[in-house]
């Protein structure tokens, strides 16, 4: 057992800040701590990690999947949240790094590991296993299932080495307002507002495209806004006993039926469970702009964000 350095100590708080209180993010880290299937997401990077040998031995792999994980939570760049941990007694303690023994990993380390996970495509693997880990716990996937899209902006300046804007990413438009970057395309199942699928495309590409990817197949029902409108043939090709409960356009000839009007109103208290993982994605930690260049790093970012969501989303299951 190694000996706490006064740096720890301090961190730790140790009974010298008396009147320190938990914060938000505090608390949040300690729930996060809690449930997180930590040696579950570390099995599947595990094979894949470098092991020590010649040259300098490799930063534990936990500690590592901890601060990439910090950098999903609070959205910062790689520089950034190296910064954001000698900064932070929080996070340092989240993370497990005591300075007084040894150095908070650089910008270039956590580069290299998030390369080494699209490499190997790793993001899709935890977000896999995290559903499994979910459904193992009692949150299993049900018969219904919502399905939405939403654009994840990307640069439009052409201000770069490159001259160029970033050639997998497009324009589309969006009621009047023109968009430039991808698409996340997710199935949540409509009775736990949990992701269970997900696909990454370009924001051109039409959002029934990718319908048959995001149904598990054992679906009784399909919720969907109107731009899945009239896709009966499409969820039939994947779930066969599916009734189609997309909402249906109402306004035909300039007039509006207000029949259909009603029962979108009642789908749409189903549909919008969907908006509460975008909302945590988007809204509480900052995937609401690409951060890279190209569809595979960005799809990574979103496979693990989702996960990470997943979790957060059941967080009062988990820790009952």
């Amino acid at each position: 057992m190694k000996q706490q350095t006064l740096a720890a100590a301090a961190d730790q708080g140790a009974g010298f800040e008396q009147y320190r209180r938990a914060t938000k993010r505090d608390v949040f880290l300690a729930t996060m701590e809690q449930i997180v299937p930590w040696s579950e997401l570390c099995a599947v990077i595990e094979p894949h990690y470098p092991k020590p040998g010649n040259g300098r031995p490799p930063v534990g792999l936990e500690r590592m999947l901890r601060m990439y994980f910090v950098q999903h939570w609070f959205n910062l760049a790689d520089e950034a949240c190296e910064e954001a941990l000698l900064d932070s007694t929080a996070l340092r303690r989240f993370v497990g790094i005591d300075l007084g023994r040894e150095r908070v990993p650089d910008g270039t380390t956590l580069l290299k590991f998030r390369r080494l996970l699209e490499q190997h495509k790793l993001g899709e693997q935890l977000f896999a296993t995290v559903g499994r880990v979910l459904q193992e716990r009692g949150l299993k996937v049900g018969t219904g299932t919502i399905v939405d899209a939403t654009i994840i902006g990307a640069p439009s300046s052409t201000k770069n080495a490159e001259k160029a804007r970033d050639p997998e990413m497009c324009q589309t438009k969006k009621g009047q307002q023109w968009y430039f970057g991808m698409k996340m395309h997710i199935g949540v199942d409509s009775r736990t507002g949990l992701t269970h699928s997900a696909v990454v495309t370009a924001a051109n590409v039409h959002d029934k495209h990718p319908l048959p990817e995001l149904l598990h197949g054992a679906e009784r029902r399909v919720y969907g806004d109107s731009a899945y409108a009239s896709q009966k043939e499409l969820i039939s090709s994947k779930a066969p006993q599916a009734r189609d409960f997309t909402n249906q356009r109402v306004r035909s000839g300039g007039e509006i039926d207000e029949v259909e009007r009603a029962k979108n109103r009642n789908k749409s208290r189903v549909r919008a469970r969907v908006e509460h993982v975008f909302a945590v994605v988007k809204r509480l930690w900052g995937f609401s702009k690409v951060r890279y260049r190209g569809l595979a790093k960005n799809a990574t970012r979103s496979f693990v964000a989702l996960g990470l969501a997943n979790i957060y989303l059941a967080r009062k299951r988990l820790m009952a």
